[in-house]
């Protein structure tokens, strides 16, 4: 009888038997010889998953519970192979959607970037970056602003700096042509009130309007800090705007949640998956509660990315967990039987993470960037090498960079083949227990917020942030305490190493001369328009904005839309409602 055909307990029960002599016989005299308390290197047996059931666990790409990927392959592979023989040059926002993530200084500074890359061959849709000040609720006259307007993305104060942005976008490249994307969270209404606005102004159906907003403001409270409001109102403004997308934009994507920042800020693998997966959950609740059937917009539900690191076997088995968790959550706990329902839908599954990457010897980020791209073609995702190398080194990717990252993603996919399989990984002894090692982690943390009464209760008694702010003070010990290796950081740094230049172009329209200027012109701006709007029109739908907002049944989304019509500027609609619902205390540690 062969092995195969005998009792699977005592065919296990064998290899156990045997792997303990193995140890005891091979491994643990070579690690007395090199004076080791461990060996430095693991195996794996199928007693590593003695209950190991295929169907269960993994099934196959494009089906419960997506474990194995969400497709046997993705649009993007159907047609990459076309595209390099006619040598087509892809982008981000190819085909109608949003194009690469960018913004800064002022909104004409960004119109006129996007014109520059439109030049050179660009066609996709705006992906808006905003500045602190925007994504914080201000204007840019406000003593909060004073420096940083423009900095780390465009300044929009008003509906006329949003519209002059779109100057950019007419005819074939018109909103309801190309998809818009909006990183932003606390003001995230007042934003998808100016797109909106701006659809009716042009003549164009709101049904019509693609794209995706940010709209994750639960991450904010525990990972970036650009909140306004307390949780709880909070979340009644992504209810409006929920229930509102479904009812007026129902193209248009609800959210991008991002547990990517909350691992940059600092979690854990376990941490970035569990808050990001109850973050999700009381997103899916807001809108249960709403009366809206969950297979009606769970489907318009993304993540923008979770978190990466340089453990590349963590990063594989990270994804193929949290495919799995949400799966399960979506059909167990919230009842979906679409399975579309049950899809993580996200740009950039498993990669190494902004953080990730170093301002010393920088060259060597792009080695980085092929061993995360690897990862992702092993997850059941892209194989992109991202991010572009000069990540670390300031505001804007140089040409060369991104030059240096689309060719590494092409050598993957084009000469590695590496995305040419489905799940590689499947039914592996070792990538099997890693992904049920991670999710059983993921699965005891998400409990424990369960049973505090879910993500708003948990960032409401401060549990989430001061479990990730512990957590980054642990890895920066590490690092420094060179129990985590960063080549040419903590290690390989002596003076025989050299650092490898690279030319860098920076764009010229990220000139830091424009830059310095865009305060003092968008503060001209901004006086020009309080001067010539009509005042009382503002007056008028500030006050049925603030009575509308003290009942909580009302959907805010409508008066928003008036509101930004009538020029009312971003700090004065979030200044009412900051009269409303009070504001957000900042956490400390």
């Amino acid at each position: 009888m062969s092995e195969n055909s005998q009792d699977p307990g005592k065919s296990l029960e064998r290899i156990s038997q045997a792997e303990q002599q193995w140890r005891s016989k091979v491994v643990e005299p070579r690690v007395r010889k090199f004076g080791l308390e461990h060996s430095p290197t693991q195996f794996y047996t199928p007693a590593a998953e003695p209950d190991f059931d295929f169907l269960a666990k993994v099934g196959f790409p494009g089906q419960y519970p997506f474990t194995a990927g969400n497709s046997p392959f993705e649009r993007w592979r159907a047609y990459a192979e076309m595209g390099a023989k006619m040598g087509v040059r892809p982008e981000p926002g190819g085909g109608g959607g949003a194009g690469r993530y960018s913004g800064y200084g002022t909104a004409e500074d960004y119109r006129d970037y996007h014109l520059r890359m439109q030049s050179l061959g660009a066609s996709g849709g705006p992906n808006v970056a905003f500045d602190l000040v925007t994504q914080c609720g201000y204007d840019s006259d406000s003593p909060f602003a004073r420096g940083e307007v423009g900095r780390t993305g465009v300044a929009i104060d008003s509906m006329r700096d949003f519209a002059v942005i779109y100057e950019a976008f007419t005819g074939a490249r018109d909103i309801d042509k190309v998809a818009s994307n909006f990183t932003i969270n606390a003001p995230c209404a007042v934003i998808l009130a100016m797109y909106v606005a701006l659809a009716d102004q042009r003549g164009i159906a709101r049904e019509v309007l693609r794209g995706t907003p940010q709209n994750d403001i639960l991450k904010e409270f525990i990972a970036r800090g650009t909140y306004i409001f307390p949780p709880a109102p909070s979340m009644r403004l992504f209810r409006d705007t929920l229930v509102f997308c479904r009812r007026e934009l129902p193209k248009l994507n609800v959210n991008s949640i991002g547990g990517y920042h909350i691992r940059e800020a600092g979690a854990t693998r376990v941490q970035d998956l569990a808050f990001s997966l109850a973050n999700g959950a009381a997103y899916l609740q807001a809108g249960v509660d709403a009366g809206l059937d969950v297979d009606d917009f769970a489907p318009m539900f993304t993540f923008n990315a979770f978190g990466g690191s340089m453990e590349f076997y963590e990063e594989i088995a990270f994804q193929r967990a949290a495919r799995r968790m949400w799966a399960h959550l979506l059909r167990e706990r919230f009842g979906a039987r679409n399975p579309r329902s049950m899809m993580i839908r996200q740009p950039i599954t498993a990669h190494i993470g902004c953080t990730t990457t170093t301002a010393q010897r920088p060259i060597n980020n792009l080695v980085r960037s092929v061993v995360g791209g690897m990862a992702g073609g092993m997850c059941g995702g892209l194989p992109a090498a991202y991010p572009p190398f000069d990540e670390p080194l300031g505001l804007g990717h140089s040409l060369e960079a991104i030059q240096l990252q689309m060719d590494a993603t092409r050598i993957l996919i084009f000469e590695a083949g590496v995305a040419d399989v489905c799940d590689p990984w499947a039914g592996s002894y070792f990538m099997e227990s890693l992904t049920d090692r991670i999710e059983a982690g993921a699965r005891e943390e998400l409990d424990k917020i369960d049973a505090m009464g879910g993500a708003v209760a948990a960032i409401d008694n401060g549990y989430m942030p001061r479990a990730i702010a512990q957590s980054a003070y642990e890895r920066q010990q590490r690092i420094e305490n060179q129990q985590d290796l960063v080549v040419g950081v903590n290690c390989f740094n002596g003076e025989n190493e050299i650092n490898v230049p690279v030319s860098r172009v920076v764009e010229k329209l990220y000139d830091p001369a424009q830059m310095a200027s865009a305060e003092a012109r968008q503060l001209a701006k901004l006086a020009d328009l309080k001067r010539t709007r009509d005042a009382g029109a503002v007056a008028r739908t500030l006050a049925v904005l603030g009575r509308q907002a003290e009942d909580e049944r009302e959907n805010l989304m409508p008066v928003l839309i008036e509101c930004v019509k009538a020029e009312a500027t971003v700090q004065e609609i979030c200044d009412v409602l900051r009269g409303v619902f009070g504001q957000a205390e900042k956490q400390g540690f």
